[in-house]
């Protein structure tokens, strides 16, 4: 790969855990966004949502994909929030392949269930929030991505699998 290979869809779709097996298939460095901000800030993301709002999040999140970018070629998996702002989305189409890790809501509610590390879904009925921020994001999503992959019915490991094949085959053809 002479690329970087971003990671984007919804909070659920398995970024992280595709992620890294990915990478370990390509042979190249992992890194997860969210945790890198989280190392640089020395905080962890619902608090900085609590102190700084989503904003502040998005600013933070803005810095680390710019630095992501400048580094080396590795496998990135990004917050599932990142295509918010057209900025990131440039960056990520100038700097890397774009892959849409894409799931169903069921899948989707049923990841992210059992997971308190997401202030987006602290609220009432998560299904409704996560229906609205996939309606919203999704176009994003599509737009930004080289390709698109459905991770409901296979394992991260079929799933990563997957995502090398095709890789292989676009960086080849490009």
């Amino acid at each position: 790969m002479s690329r970087s290979i971003f990671l984007v869809g919804p909070m659920g779709a398995g970024k992280s855990t595709i992620g890294k097996l990915l990478a370990a298939q390509l042979r190249l460095p992992f890194a997860d966004s969210d945790k890198v901000l989280e190392e640089k800030t020395g905080a962890d993301i619902p608090w900085i949502f609590d102190v700084e709002g989503e904003a502040g999040f998005r600013r933070r999140e803005s810095d680390v994909l710019s630095q992501l970018c400048a580094g080396p070629v590795q496998v990135i998996a990004t917050g599932g929030g990142i295509v918010l702002k057209e900025e990131n989305r440039l960056l990520l189409r100038k700097h890397g392949l774009v892959v849409y890790l894409q799931a169903s809501i069921d899948q989707l509610l049923e990841r992210t269930s059992k997971n308190s590390n997401r202030p987006l879904l602290q609220v009432p009925d998560p299904r409704a929030r996560i229906v609205e921020l996939v309606n919203e994001r999704d176009p994003l999503y599509r737009e930004v991505a080289d390709l698109v992959c459905e991770t409901d019915h296979c394992t991260p490991k079929q799933a990563a699998t997957r995502v090398a094949e095709r890789l292989t085959e676009t960086d080849t053809a490009g």
